[in-house]
């Protein structure tokens, strides 16, 4: 059977991945043109070749020359995963690095504090509107044009 996945590598279902994946046996093996086109990131593609491999079916790249059906195939895969895991680990420590020397010149992370100035003419509307008891909480977050959490934070903030 032929799967071609007409979707960006964007977004975030892949249609024929998954028509493929529901058919798969044991014993199959898929077939594709690079590793590329199979999986979004290495890490995605691992966690292809993973269940793959749970459900006993091989994979074969027609130009990168693995096959996960012969040992050289699942070794060549198995440096790739260790690449990947270097990777992350390498980013978590940069990362942590980069935290680090950010607080050290009195920088800290997060949102800042309080609320733009949009923010704040809504909320002031939301509380008068509040404090008129004429309209519910729903009417009042649907009049705003904010959610019912955001409404009530900004009654929270005001006071």
């Amino acid at each position: 059977m032929i799967f071609q996945e007409k979707a960006s590598d964007i977004k975030a279902d892949w249609p024929e991945l998954e028509k493929m994946m529901s058919q798969l046996r044991k014993g199959d093996v898929v077939c594709i043109y690079n590793l590329e086109r199979l999986g979004r990131s290495l890490k995605n593609l691992l966690e292809l070749v993973a269940e793959f491999e749970k459900r006993g079916v091989g994979l074969r790249s027609l130009t990168d020359s693995i096959d996960t059906t012969t040992p050289q195939g699942r070794l060549v895969l198995n440096i790739f995963d260790s690449l990947a895991e270097l990777e992350r680990d390498q980013i978590r420590e940069r990362t942590k690095a980069g935290l680090e020397a950010a607080r050290a010149r009195g920088r800290k992370g997060g949102r800042s504090s309080g609320l733009s100035a949009e923010a704040q003419k809504k909320a002031m509307l939301a509380e008068m509107y509040y404090k008129e008891e004429k309209l519910g909480v729903d009417e009042i977050a649907k009049t705003v044009g904010i959610t019912k959490m955001t409404l009530y934070k900004y009654l929270r903030l005001r006071g």
